[in-house]
């Protein structure tokens, strides 16, 4: 059974790698996830784990009316069982609770897994911004408004 918990700098090592396996041209380094973790509480950090370790992880910026999804990630062999849609919801959750109005998020306009999601959630194509990841993939701005918790 999966467990759901905070990042710990004890993670660091299997984030990088996880990271360097899912994103290989650009994936975030060692130093990236500890500054990343450094900007707690303000950055918002989860794993979810299994007797295999990391199946999947994601974060948020929380800045005021607005929160930001840092990332998303679900491992290979933890992929095609809603994991991301779950994470995807827990961040929902959290930016909630910390008091955001919207989320925005920013996904490479050829991973079509990650925006249909994106889509199914309601979110929006905010702007493109044309040639950002390697490769000169385009990156699409989402945003999503919230609606408060009844």
């Amino acid at each position: 059974m999966p467990t759901w918990r905070a990042v710990t700098w004890q993670d660091i090592p299997a984030l990088a790698a996880l990271e360097r396996e899912i994103y290989p041209d650009d994936a975030w380094s060692e130093q990236s996830w500890w500054g990343e973790l450094a900007g707690r509480p303000r950055r918002d950090y989860l794993v979810v784990e299994d007797d295999g370790g990391i199946l999947g992880y994601a974060g948020l910026d929380h800045g005021g009316d607005v929160s930001d999804v840092m990332t998303i990630a679900v491992a290979p062999r933890g992929r095609r069982q809603g994991l991301g849609a779950a994470l995807l919801d827990e961040l929902l959750t959290r930016a909630r609770g910390a008091g955001a109005e919207r989320v925005i998020l920013e996904v490479r306009a050829d991973n079509d897994a990650a925006r249909a999601l994106y889509a199914a959630r309601g979110f929006t194509t905010l702007q493109t911004r044309r040639g950002y990841y390697p490769g000169g993939v385009d990156a699409l701005v989402l945003g999503l408004t919230l609606r408060k918790a009844s």
